[in-house]
């Protein structure tokens, strides 16, 4: 009887991954087809018309992405799981229009876009607010509160983030072991400053 039951468990889970937890590809954003862009089924989007994702992007298992100020992710870029990207902030409304609504509150909300580069990589548990600007090749490390503008190829930590290092050193490195990619890596630097 116990073997029957764990055989059946078994399956209920392999029929659940299959049905729900499978990255598909294939997305539209801002009206374009965007084929090798994948989503986890448990992504949360708020404002998707305000949401534009560029193709090759992934976003893992359960992510919150809020999008009424404008969210633009780069081509390539992998945001892994449960990543909240949240382009307005209510802290302030909260306190200080208190039981309102309408127009006093929304004063007191502070709202602004995200703007993501091209082929980051945003760690689990990491937080992006409002007003961000990712450059180009970032890392952000698991569990990071990241607000402001970052140059390309930072590496951001902690909670408020800060820039601990360049994904250049790195990627010079890791190249070095893997000549064969040279070429490629070399080619998208390039056309970055383009």
């Amino acid at each position: 009887m116990i073997a029957l039951r764990a055989a059946l468990n078994r399956l209920r889970r392999r029929l659940w991954r299959l049905l729900f937890h499978r990255m598909l590809f294939g997305e539209a954003s801002a009206g374009v087809l965007r084929p090798a862009t994948r989503l986890s089924p448990t992504v949360c989007i708020e404002h998707e018309p305000t949401l534009t994702l560029a193709d090759d992007v992934f976003i893992g298992h359960f992510c919150f992405i809020e999008a009424s100020g404008g969210v633009r992710i780069g081509g390539g870029t992998q945001v892994t799981n449960f990543v909240s990207i949240v382009s307005h902030s209510t802290h302030r409304a909260l306190r200080v229009a208190a039981g309102l609504s309408g127009a006093p509150l929304e004063a007191a909300v502070r709202r602004a876009p995200i703007v993501i580069g091209e082929r980051c990589f945003i760690g689990p548990h990491s937080t992006i607010e409002a007003g961000t600007t990712l450059g180009h090749g970032t890392l952000v490390a698991a569990h990071s509160r990241v607000r402001g503008v970052f140059p390309d190829f930072a590496v951001l930590a902690g909670s408020p983030a800060q820039v601990v290092g360049d994904t250049r050193a790195a990627d010079e490195r890791w190249l070095a072991a893997h000549p064969e990619l040279l070429a490629a890596y070399r080619r998208w630097r390039q056309g970055l400053a383009q």
